[in-house]
């Protein structure tokens, strides 16, 4: 009898330790997308698991937090000492840094902690580049001090600059410092893993067409204080650079057109990714609002010459007064003189801000017409003649 309460008093004990494994110390939510991932894993679940098992319980929820989302090529293939070495180094860069310290956990979870952008190959790129670009930042007392001065050393510290003869778009970090070489794309998964590797929250933003010339672009966005800014591997000022008034143009209504920023885990939509458009696993925001934002901002706060003014219009569906402004058509509008289209926009949407308006540099007294498509296709057009005053405002009816 005394044997039989032994072997069953050891058997608990078993039992228990089974209990609180990793298993036991996530989140129900966490556990069950963790399991799923797992039964998707095939051969390399072993590999997977060995991660949840090996990390530290400091470190375990952002272990779970990548298996949880990462897409089914690194189900498939990515080692546990890759994930472990990654989200270790992660988190000592969290503990030696205040602005990633300050973090909330979801920021880091998704825009410092994950290992890649886009579809780019899976380095292990980490430890590397937090012993190249630390040195430029252990000084800086604030986040934006250290984005700029990874920003402005990265070209130098990489030995990595534009060039279209680079191999492919999509490069990640090695194949692009390998060549020395990488055009927007890859450049600016170099410069989003550099911020990450010291703690900064950045993601790969871009537009797959420009409504305003042929091409696309790809840059990326940097997180200060809970908002969220641009910048580039050849860095201006943060939210300033060469295509703001392209992004200002972007039409918010049309996947093509519309600008995205990337995301680890499930977001609105895809990421649209011109070298393979038919590959939808790497999540991403649609962000376009907010560069028209920024572009109609910049605009009212820019000197005019004297002889010019902002024309501020939106795109009402009828003259009936909403004060939610939900009577407002967000569609393509051109401003014409003479019968040529001298700009275009995209007036605002029923959510937007009620203070938004599509915004246009006209010269003062002078005649112009505003044209946009009816609802049944037929093209309207409204004349205007502009003031003499700083700036002015324009109603314009779909029906």
């Amino acid at each position: 009898m005394r044997q039989l309460t032994m072997t069953a008093l050891l058997l608990g004990v078993i039992l228990f330790s089974c209990t609180t494994s990793w298993q036991s110390k996530l989140k129900p939510e966490t556990l069950a997308l963790v399991n799923e991932q797992l039964s998707k894993a095939g051969a390399n679940q072993a590999e997977l698991t060995k991660a949840l098992e090996q990390a530290p319980d400091s470190q375990l929820e952002g272990v779970a937090f990548l298996i949880s989302y990462m897409p089914q090529r690194d189900l498939d293939s990515l080692t546990g000492d890759f994930i472990l070495e990654n989200t270790k180094v992660a988190y000592e860069t969290r503990e030696k840094y205040a602005w990633a310290k300050a973090l909330p956990d979801s920021v880091f979870l998704n825009e410092v902690l994950p290992y890649a952008s886009l579809n780019e190959r899976r380095d292990n790129w980490r430890q590397d580049f937090l012993n190249r670009f630390s040195p430029l930042v252990d000084n800086c007392t604030d986040i934006r001090a250290a984005i700029d001065s990874v920003s402005r050393n990265i070209a130098d510290v990489l030995q990595t600059e534009y060039n279209v003869k680079r191999r492919k778009v999509d490069q990640s970090p090695y194949e692009s410092i390998e060549q020395g070489m990488a055009t927007c794309t890859g450049l600016s998964i170099l410069l989003v893993d550099a911020l990450r590797s010291v703690g900064i929250p950045a993601r790969v933003a871009g537009i797959p067409n420009w409504t305003t010339k042929r091409g696309n672009h790809n840059w990326v966005e940097v997180m200060v204080d809970g908002k969220w800014y641009f910048t580039e591997y050849y860095p201006d000022q943060l939210n300033k650079g060469w295509f703001v008034a392209d992004a200002g143009k972007a039409n918010p209504n049309d996947p093509n057109y519309s600008i995205y920023a990337s995301s680890f885990k499930p977001a609105e939509t895809w990421f649209r990714l011109i070298w393979d458009m038919d590959l939808h696993y790497v999540n991403a925001d649609n962000v376009t609002k907010r560069y028209i934002d920024v572009y109609n901002e910049q605009m009212h706060e820019s000197q005019l010459p004297a002889d010019e003014q902002l024309l501020n219009v939106v795109l009402f569906k009828d003259e009936s007064c909403t004060p939610d402004g939900n009577n407002r058509i967000p569609t393509r509008v051109s401003l014409m003189q003479d019968g040529k289209e001298v700009d275009f926009g995209f007036s605002p949407s029923p959510t937007d801000d009620m203070n938004k308006y599509l915004v246009f540099r006209v010269k003062r007294n002078q005649d112009y017409q505003l044209a946009f498509a009816s609802e049944n296709g037929e093209v309207k057009t409204t004349k205007i003649q502009t003031s003499g005053e700083p700036e002015m405002n324009q109603a314009l009816y779909l029906n």
